[in-house]
């Protein structure tokens, strides 16, 4: 089946330069389809291109798929194979763990682990035998917008915002190609709130970051995103540029945005 698409996604694949940080589709999704124990379809034959280098915004009313939808993208639950590919490869060949570190994610709220913030970051690459040097450390923080006096706190002395920059860096330290975020600052103040989005955009731009971001609040995916993909209850009804959401034709959609 051919995937999902109209003129916002076209006009990004199209546009977007074959060299550098951007072209072409980094994920694709095919048929995806996610069932729960009561024979309910969470996510319903989902077909969608992601592309290269952009960030791309995920928005529908709540119960609608969004949050299983992320979590297929990287395996935190098993979809079926061949429904998501990362550069082509069916991520269900992968190494689950080589997959999360290429594909990673930050969820609603951060949970750091015991140690200070520089064991935190150090976390990722030890596993697989990397010690990042204390320079390489401040790097890290530095672009999560935190800045060296942070290294040796602990968890306990954080704001929730630090701490979901913390996890952030933690997350960075695998260096990711890929960046999922459910809903990453549902629970900041605003400021905290900008500083986050300062970041992703800062990845896309100098990085060529692919960012997929699970988001209820309309302006910040307005603010930050190439592209909005609409998700109501379990399928995607609408690709939009963030300033045609106004212009969403599904009625579900056009509530949503309403109320939101």
């Amino acid at each position: 089946m051919a995937p999902f698409r109209d003129e916002a996604q076209e006009h990004l694949l199209e546009s977007a330069p074959e060299n550098g940080h951007h072209g072409g589709v980094k994920i694709e999704v095919r048929d995806l389809t996610k069932v729960s124990d009561k024979d309910v379809r969470i996510l319903n034959k989902v077909n969608l291109d992601i592309p290269r280098g952009v960030i791309m915004g995920v928005i529908g009313p709540s119960g609608s798929g969004k949050s299983t939808f992320l979590r297929a993208l990287n395996r935190l639950w098993e979809p079926a194979s061949g429904s998501v590919l990362l550069d082509g490869v069916d991520i269900c060949e992968l190494d689950v763990l080589s997959l999360r570190r290429k594909v990673g994610m930050l969820f609603q709220l951060p949970v750091l682990f015991e140690g200070t913030v520089a064991d935190n970051v150090r976390y990722g690459p030890q596993l697989r035998g990397k010690k990042l040097s204390d320079g390489e450390v401040h790097k890290l923080l530095a672009l999560a917008d935190l800045d060296s006096s942070f290294y040796g706190k602990s968890g306990g002395e954080l704001s929730v915002g630090q701490a979901q920059r913390v996890a952030l860096a933690r997350t960075l330290a695998n260096e990711p190609e890929v960046l999922l975020l459910d809903e990453p600052t549902s629970a900041l103040d605003p400021i905290s709130t900008q500083n986050i989005e300062d970041v992703l955009v800062r990845l896309k731009k100098d990085r060529g970051m692919t960012i997929v971001m699970v988001s209820h609040s309309i302006k910040q995916i307005q603010r930050i995103a190439d592209v909005v993909c609409l998700l109501v209850n379990g399928e995607i009804v609408e690709i939009l540029e963030p300033n045609q959401l106004s212009e969403a034709k599904h009625p579900m959609a056009q509530t949503f945005l309403q109320l939101s």
